[in-house]
């Protein structure tokens, strides 16, 4: 062998060093995005304050990756460093979600145990002190997770660049070009796996299958640099009992984040999925042998609906469009994927009916008899009205929906809008004064439009500021009104026509024929009747523009201020 082959032989030994060394930080980089979007994704729902939970995290796990970087400089053999890591960053990215879940589970039934067990009286609320000091901390854990896993992300490419130099013996050109390359490509493809994927699945499942590719990429360093590796045979079985783990939590976590859930709820959780916009939960109350269950539709664990009282919300909210309205031939609905307030909608016998809804999971759940049956009673609940022939669901952001219809020149007889309350800053725009604008362009100079419009007992500043916006997006006569609805406490509506008498006026006038429905015409009429001075804060009150964030921030506020 010449001297030449043998250099040949060595450079292409470290071309291969180099490549295994680069893929490993690009799936790195990907799994530590990954986290990072899992985690934040995760408590912004479980914690609510979507937006400030959100960057919350997402900074806290930026500033301890840097932490994590100055950490690795302590690691005295890298190799070996890099291995027992991947261990610690399998394991924490695998449970991550379960023992969040379940610390939150175990501090919400911990009072309900500790009652039972002394033989408290039924009903006497344990509350305050150590309890609220517990709750306050496991409110924590979603940020001392973020805490960990960064630290643990960030001492990864430290590691991988003194790698690189030992094995080179000098301190190679480019190496953190080259490094920190591999680590921005990753993680781009990362965020794409996540968006494209991970986002609509279990998120203990999405941190199951993160981890095992953590455990991977340990095994194959493992296995590149065996001879470096001291306790090689005890790391190797490690990883093989991680992979289990793993494995394990792929196939059981689903399950184990629901039964914690379960716990978190009033009632018994019989349902559960994610899609890629939202969390959806049914749970079930027995009301003794005599009694029909109760079930209620969760979204993001806030109630939407429940099967006892649904026909009245959603009665108040359509009748009084319907009524008020000249016409009701062709009518725009804006959200209510559920199908109810589309089943109220048919029995005024439209023409054509147009639903905008942006979650085509939750449409289907709400369409089409699961094979296991778990949503027929909602189906059976709503009529099949998402199937009506007269029906045409559109799927997609309703802020660029209406634009698409506005686009074709129609008019809507009656425009009701079924929107979540605005608790998430993708939700606040359509709350605001340039939606309404757009909706007014698409309503009939005769028509009126009902706008769902939060509680006006917990939410006072929202539900005025709904309003407000709606006056000042070119409706010529707003009236607000409201109604006792049992699952939701005081709950209130906002109904605009852009030309002629007010929705309340019209309304008053009505002398048609109304379907069969909880609400009636008095009832309805005396659900503009507020309290003294219920209005005489208005004055103060903003109006929401497009990205201000006035109705979110209210609706924060409100809520957060609630006992």
């Amino acid at each position: 062998m010449t001297i030449e082959t043998a250099s040949m032989r060595t450079t292409y030994s470290r071309f291969k060093i180099d490549v295994t060394l680069i893929i490993i930080t690009g799936v790195l980089a990907g799994c530590g995005l990954v986290y990072e979007y899992l985690l934040s994704h995760y408590a912004a729902r479980v914690l609510g304050a979507v937006e400030t939970v959100i960057f919350t995290i997402i900074s806290l796990m930026i500033v301890s990756m840097g932490v994590g970087s100055f950490l690795s400089g302590l690691v005295r053999n890298p190799f070996l460093g890099f291995v027992v890591l991947e261990l610690f960053l399998a394991f924490f990215g695998s449970a991550a979600v379960l023992i969040c879940s379940g610390i939150m589970a175990g501090t919400f039934i911990l009072p309900q145990v500790i009652s039972e067990t002394l033989g408290f009286p039924t009903g006497l609320p344990l509350s305050g002190g150590v309890f609220a000091a517990l709750n306050d901390f496991a409110g924590m854990i979603p940020y001392i997770m973020a805490c960990i896993l960064g630290t643990l992300i960030g001492m990864e490419i430290p590691l991988i660049a003194r790698i690189r130099e030992i094995l080179h013996a000098e301190h190679i050109k480019n190496n953190i070009g080259t490094i920190y390359g591999a680590d921005y490509i990753g993680a781009g493809i990362g965020a794409l796996i996540w968006v494209g994927w991970m986002l609509s699945i279990d998120p203990a499942l999405a941190g199951a299958l993160t981890a095992m590719a953590n455990l991977l990429v340990g095994f194959v360093f493992i296995c590149k640099f065996y001879v470096r590796i001291k306790y090689r045979e005890l790391m190797l079985t490690l990883h093989g009992l991680l992979f289990v783990f793993a494995l394990i939590v792929v196939f059981q976590g689903p399950s184990w984040q629901a039964m914690a859930e379960d716990i978190m709820y009033a009632d018994r959780v019989v349902y559960n999925r994610d899609t890629k916009f939202q969390r959806l939960v049914v749970t079930r109350r027995e009301n003794g042998p005599s009694g029909k269950p109760l079930f209620t539709f969760h979204i993001n664990g806030h109630v939407q609906f429940a099967s006892q009282d649904e026909e009245i919300y959603h009665s108040m909210l359509v009748f009084p469009a319907m009524m008020a309205s000249a016409r009701r031939d062709n009518i725009l609905i804006v959200g209510g994927g559920d199908g109810l307030a589309l089943r109220d909608v048919l029995s005024w016998a439209p023409k054509k009916v147009t639903l905008l809804d942006l979650d085509e999971k939750l449409i289907e759940f709400f369409k089409t008899v699961n094979p296991n049956g778990d949503n027929k009673l909602f189906i059976e609940m709503n009529k099949q009205s998402l199937s009506d022939p007269r029906v045409d669901v559109i799927v997609g952001d309703a802020w660029l929906s209406v634009d698409k219809l506005i686009a074709t020149g129609k008019r809507y007889d009656s425009i009701i809008v079924d929107l979540p309350d605005p608790n998430h800053p993708d939700l606040n725009k359509l709350y605001s004064t340039g939606f309404y604008s757009k909706l007014r362009n698409v309503l009939a100079g005769d028509g009126a439009m009902v706008v769902q419009s939060t509680s006006p007992y917990h939410a006072k500043r929202t539900f005025l500021s709904i309003g407000k916006t709606i006056e000042a997006s070119g409706f010529n006569n707003v009236d607000q009104y409201h109604t006792n609805v049992p699952s939701f406490g005081e709950w209130g509506w906002t109904i605009a026509t852009p030309h002629g008498a007010s929705g309340k006026l019209r309304i008053a006038d009505f002398d048609g024929d109304m379907p069969e429905a909880w609400a009636t015409p008095p009832m309805i009429n005396a659900s503009f009747v507020f309290g003294r001075n219920f209005f005489a804060d208005k004055a103060s009150i903003k109006v929401n523009k497009p990205r201000s964030g006035v109705v979110y921030n209210y609706h924060l506020k409100d809520w957060g201020e609630v006992k």
